[in-house]
């Protein structure tokens, strides 16, 4: 059973290729859990499972989070998926499109797939679409209690949702702290990537981030991407942003109906066989309370 896994500036998936795994229709959520398990699987923020059907694009993809749900689209992931076709020869050109649950994005390959862009689509502020709870509005500047703190947010989806909290100061423990709450928050019915933004100027944003189903994350290009579009919808940034997180850096082109352009790095980490041990439940370890 065959996995590549890649980085895109640190945020982590397997990608698994159907056609390697032809008993499976798709990856159960316990074999999901096991395989991201960083002690007792492979370890990842995901699994890439692809290429698969479409509909009018040339590939299909699905995502997984670690625990086991399906996300309808990632930044990362999409450069991930792209750099994957590339390296096994899968795609013959250089630009191409994939379709998402969240949408079909184009991607283009720059740099021999060690850089991509992706046209991640058009960016909309509007709680029916997110979704979030309440009358349908745009979801900007609204206030939110938590843990007795009170921040400021802004929702966003780019075909997945995101809440953006602008703070002064930010640091990991701001978002271990705060961050699943606010994903799993009664605002917002099918939970949210959470991420705290500091703007440093006209062009750059620092951001950290808490992400739906796989907690704190080094990088997120929906992230990115979502965060700079909610720092200009509140005026504070121009079209062209640089995303800073902790695992580096994210390039985002906005356009003035708020269309996003993503470009960034991609690692090849490694690619091996899963062993079937792996998968057997009798030998799992067990642990005693």
């Amino acid at each position: 059973m065959k996995f590549f896994k890649y980085h895109a500036l640190g945020n982590d998936y397997i990608v698994l290729n159907p056609a390697h795994f032809p008993a499976w229709k798709e990856p159960s959520v316990d074999q999901i859990k096991l395989i991201c398990d960083r002690n007792f699987g492979i370890g990842s923020d995901g699994i890439l499972w692809g290429p698969g059907p479409t509909e009018g694009s040339d590939y299909g993809l699905r995502i997984f989070n670690p625990d086991g749900s399906e996300a309808e689209k990632s930044g990362n992931g999409l450069r991930i998926f792209s750099r994957f076709l590339l390296d096994e020869g899968l795609v013959a050109k250089d630009i191409f499109t994939i379709q998402t649950l969240g949408g079909s994005v184009t991607t283009t390959i720059k740099e021999e797939g060690h850089l991509i862009t992706v046209a991640m689509g058009k960016v909309s502020f509007t709680s029916n679409t997110i979704p979030v709870s309440g009358p349908e509005r745009e979801v900007i500047d609204e206030k939110i209690v938590v843990l007795n703190r009170t921040f400021y947010f802004s929702a966003a989806s780019i075909g997945n949702p995101h809440c953006v909290l602008p703070v002064e100061d930010i640091s990991p423990a701001l978002a271990h702290r705060y961050g699943p709450i606010i994903e799993s928050h009664l605002n917002f019915p099918n939970r949210t990537n959470v991420q705290f933004l500091k703007v440093l100027d006209r062009s750059n944003i620092q951001i950290e981030i808490w992400e739906r189903g796989a907690g704190y994350t080094l990088a997120s290009g929906s992230s990115s991407s979502a965060s700079a579009a909610v720092a200009h919808k509140l005026g504070l940034v121009d079209n062209s942003v640089t995303v800073h997180m902790p695992g580096g850096a994210i390039a985002i082109e906005i356009t003035d109906d708020y269309f996003i352009t993503m470009t960034g790095t991609v690692n090849k980490v490694a690619e091996g066989l899963m062993h079937k041990d792996l998968f057997d439940v009798n030998i799992q370890p067990k642990f005693s309370a």
